[in-house]
């Protein structure tokens, strides 16, 4: 049996650090990715490694995954659709069939696949868990456009009191979007078919993850990426909201750190871990942290009051599962952005990338203004 590792999505920022690890660790790394023009504009990255074995191609492709299975030892199934596009059918044929596929063909093939990690999302958790005035803990609804346009942002029990979020555990799901139910289903495919068909199987559901690599094209990618390219050029951002809301940001080198912890340890096995920071920021702090690393405190951002609708109001992942493998978060959400920051310097070309995103999840209606502005 050999010690090497498919890695699908392997170009990607998640994918491509794994990648880096595993090499450090004496595995020899196979990445399967598509190089999506829309992530990858420039084709290959110039920080994948040449000892990589590249097979550039799509997880769905059955002939294409059968030869980026054949004489690995485990795989970490990191390839993923995700977008504010509504095209629905997308996140479904791409992450379920993709990982659907990986459990025939190993089955299929009789391949010897020691391990295989699925990557997830917090947002299968949707909402989280809440405390109500009584103390009982309640799962909320996702919250309706018309409350958000009326600038009400908080969760409130029947008494009409503002309820206490509180961690999350990977055990709660309540998938709130297509990419979110293809994820949800992601998990359930690994946990059944693994203990099904005897290939050792661990979930991760990533939290916001930070870092250097993140894509300056996805308009998925979030805060850092919002917040960096406008204190970069000298303008200030906008919050969503009333920028209370808080998030749980975590490192990349952590989320390796997981990745390659539970690929290693048989106690992982059949488990969804949540991988988190575990450390609750509000986005108005975590503006505060960007505008410090790029020297423009003098900036205020923008809020309005527009939300996007479909975004959850506090998303805090409960990580003791993970911790109780020994793993724990070791970098601070100033060491991700001054990460990002440095590799943002080194970039050219981005003057227009926030402005795009913007008009494009305007044009898709994700974008609503508050009636109370």
């Amino acid at each position: 049996m050999t010690n090497r590792i498919l890695i699908t999505g392997g170009a990607g920022f998640i994918g491509s650090h794994t990648a880096d690890r595993l090499l450090r660790e004496g595995y020899t790394v196979r990445i399967l990715d598509s190089l999506d023009p829309k992530i990858h504009p420039d084709g290959i990255p110039d920080y994948l490694s040449p000892e990589f074995e590249l097979i550039v191609g799509d997880v769905r492709d059955r002939d294409v995954l059968r030869r980026a299975l054949q004489d690995v030892s485990g795989v970490i199934h990191l390839a993923a659709y995700q977008d504010y596009l509504p095209d629905l059918s997308t996140f479904f044929s791409t992450n379920v069939v993709s990982t659907a596929l990986i459990y025939e063909l190993i089955v299929a093939e009789k391949l010897p696949v020691e391990k295989v990690v699925i990557a997830s999302s917090q947002f299968v958790q949707g909402e989280g868990l809440y405390k109500d005035s009584s103390g009982r803990v309640v799962s909320p609804p996702f919250r309706t456009r018309e409350q958000l346009g009326r600038g009400e942002w908080e969760h409130r029990d029947e008494r009409g009191e503002v309820m206490e979020w509180i961690p999350t555990p990977p055990t709660h799901t309540a998938p709130p979007n297509a990419y979110a139910l293809s994820k949800c289903s992601q998990e359930q495919q690994g946990i059944v078919f693994g203990e099904r068909y005897n290939i050792p199987t661990a979930v991760m559901r990533y939290s916001i993850v930070q870092g250097s690599r993140q894509s300056f094209h996805n308009a998925y990618s979030g805060a850092c990426r919002i917040f960096s390219l406008s204190y970069h050029f000298g303008e200030a951002p906008t919050i969503y909201e009333d920028g209370e809301q808080v998030r749980d940001f975590v490192n990349i080198h952590d989320v390796v750190d997981a990745n390659v912890r539970v690929l290693q340890s048989e106690s992982a096995n059949s488990k969804v871990f949540a991988v988190g920071g575990g450390r609750a920021c509000s986005i108005r702090e975590f503006d505060r942290i960007v505008a410090r690393q790029f020297g423009r405190e003098d900036l205020q951002p923008n809020i309005p009051g527009e939300f996007r609708y479909g975004d959850t109001r506090h998303a805090v992942s409960d990580i003791s599962q993970l911790m109780e493998l020994g793993w724990e978060p070791k970098h601070s959400i100033e060491d991700s952005v001054a990460e990002y920051a440095n590799y943002l310097r080194e970039m050219e070309g981005l003057k227009n990338v926030i402005g795009r995103a913007r008009e494009k999840m305007k044009g898709l209606n994700v974008i609503g203004s508050s009636s109370q502005q």
